[in-house]
């Protein structure tokens, strides 16, 4: 038996619904392992057909299509070293989520996924069926485990691979990220470790899909837990992985171990990524925004032009009387600053218009939020217009905050295709702000040094609709705010946790109902960026029509 194994870790990007695209992607990698002398090239959890395909996948000419590719790639790759990609399998009229090794011209090996998760953003209770407890498939002579994605963050899969033969566990993932969630992983993946005494191999894809970033992070551990290597974050790379039997067993031999990024790094990286990527996937080339002169569109127009560079990205001011000098100043500043194309377009006749249309119908009313709302719903006609005229893809720009409570005007600042910073508290956004500032990398298309002067940080919050109108003025202060909705939203929390915690009672009930009563809006927003556990869309599902509201 041999006491040498390459395999290649194909750590790239695919394309959901691309199954041409990915397999061509595929081939691509396998030739690069056939010339570096591997013995297997391994690619991630349902690669064929992109991840996750959500209810795309349970249409019959979809993963036909998606088994069909994977045959042809058999064929094709006869001649050289093994391959082990991610795709459907059907067996009689049951699906399932499948990890196919191809060897000599065929599929030799299938692997079923027995743990389905059904939690956070994912369904495949409802997509899949479970497959078995299965034992390891062998490639050049040496034993392998896979337990897909899921089957690894539980014992029984692992422990029943290592009973039946394996000698080495080669973990395929489509694990989307959320802050901090490489050291869940590797916690997880460190306990398979110990139990079985195998080596393992964590392989994750990267790249944007609609709300989630898959960020890679693909790493090897030997017995006892030691980091053999680690891959790089959110990047697309092909590495050759060594592994050595000696008198204890298999080992995977030392290589780069690539840093970690910090967590303000890694989100930032996440909302430039996910809208490059939406962008590219959907085939838009431009974007444009309104720029406010506020904190919320300045980091939107930042993260546009580090994905997709300033030359491609439009913005907007739409000033209406009640917009400040300051902010006119500080927009214009800050376009400037990132060197993007700069419309100015006054709204002040188009509202006096749509105020005096209205005024027959609205006599003896005093103004109130309508007056208000009309400003942002001319300025989301506006925009949409540009974005019709011009064929670019609008952006909204409303924090997780705003989110939250439904501060933002539906069919107004909520228009748009996709929103980045939907899933970045206000009081996060700031730091983010001077983050970007103070950082640069070379993922970034945008200009190093202060892009978001000072100014647009540290004023106080206001969307600008009447005299001298502060966010405050609706809302608890941002940190107050942004503590009372972790407790409610991302822990799940009750009214009596945040009393507990020290928030004002009234004050926490009307957080809660705010909540409750702007579901109808996140039901309508855009797409956004999930940098948490408990973002709004498929991580957090709360029916519109809600009466309940919990007690103090």
């Amino acid at each position: 038996m041999a006491d040498r194994f390459r395999i290649t870790l194909a750590q790239l990007n695919p394309v959901v619904g691309d199954i041409e695209g990915n397999a061509a992607k595929a081939v691509a990698a396998w030739e690069q392992a056939r010339e570096a002398g591997a013995d297997l090239v391994a690619f991630p959890e349902m690669f064929i057909t992109g991840y996750n395909t959500q209810d795309l996948v349970m249409k019959p000419a979809f993963h036909r299509a998606a088994i069909d590719a994977i045959e042809s790639l058999a064929v094709q790759c006869a001649d050289g070293p093994a391959m082990a990609i991610g795709g459907p399998w059907v067996e009689g009229d049951r699906l399932f989520n499948a990890y196919l090794i191809l060897k000599g011209g065929r599929i030799g090996n299938k692997v079923l996924k027995h743990h389905l998760p059904n939690e956070t953003v994912f369904d495949e209770v409802r997509l899949y069926e479970a497959g078995p407890l299965s034992g390891p498939y062998s490639v050049g002579g040496l034993r392998i485990g896979s337990p897909i994605c899921e089957d690894s963050w539980h014992t029984d899969v692992a422990e029943t691979l290592e009973e039946t033969g394996a000698e080495f566990l080669l973990i395929p993932n489509g694990s989307p990220y959320f802050r901090n969630k490489y050291d869940v992983r590797l916690n997880h993946m460190v306990a398979r470790v110990v139990e079985t005494g195998l080596p393992l191999i964590y392989l994750n894809m990267v790249g944007g899909q609609d709300d989630q970033v898959f960020d890679g992070g693909t790493f090897g551990l030997n017995p006892g837990g030691e980091l053999a290597f680690r891959m790089p974050v959110f990047d697309e790379a092909i590495v050759h992985a060594d592994l050595e039997r000696g008198d204890d067993g298999w080992r995977i031999l030392p290589a780069e171990i690539v840093p970690q990024p910090d967590e303000w790094e890694q989100d930032y990286r996440a909302m430039v990524q996910s809208l490059r990527d939406y962008m590219g996937k959907t085939g838009f080339k431009k974007v444009l925004l309104g720029l406010s002169g506020g904190v919320d569109s300045a980091l939107v127009a930042a993260i546009a032009v580090d994905a997709i560079g300033a030359e491609n990205v439009r913005c907007v001011m739409l000033p209406s009387e009640y917009t400040s000098q300051g902010s006119l100043d500080d927009a214009e500043a800050v376009a400037k600053a990132l060197g993007v194309h700069y419309d100015y377009v006054p709204i002040s006749d188009s509202r006096a218009a749509v105020t005096d249309t209205l005024a027959p119908l609205f006599a003896g009313r005093d103004a109130d939020l309508t007056e208000e709302n009309i400003q942002s719903r001319l300025r989301g006609v506006l925009l949409m217009a540009i974005s019709n005229k011009f064929g670019e893809m609008l952006l909204t720009t409303g924090n997780k905050s705003e989110v939250a409570v439904g501060y933002a005007t539906i069919y107004g600042d909520m228009n748009g295709g996709y929103n980045p910073i939907k899933d970045l508290y206000k009081t996060r956004v700031f730091e983010t702000c001077r983050w970007r500032n103070a950082n640069h990398c070379d993922w970034m298309k945008g200009p190093k040094g202060e892009v978001i002067r000072p100014s647009v940080i540290d004023k106080p919050p206001s969307a600008e609709l009447r005299a001298d109108q502060k966010d405050s003025d609706s809302l608890p202060d941002y940190p107050e705010l942004d503590a009372i909705l972790e407790i409610l939203v991302d822990r799940e929390g009750s009214v009596a946790d945040c009393v507990e915690a020290g928030f004002d009672e009234a004050t926490v009930r009307h957080v809660e109902h705010l909540i409750y009563i702007s579901e109808y809006k996140r039901f309508q927003s855009a797409p956004g960026t999930r940098l948490t556990g408990r973002a709004f869309w498929l991580d957090r599902r709360y029916p519109i029509v809600n009466r309940w509201r919990g007690k103090g």
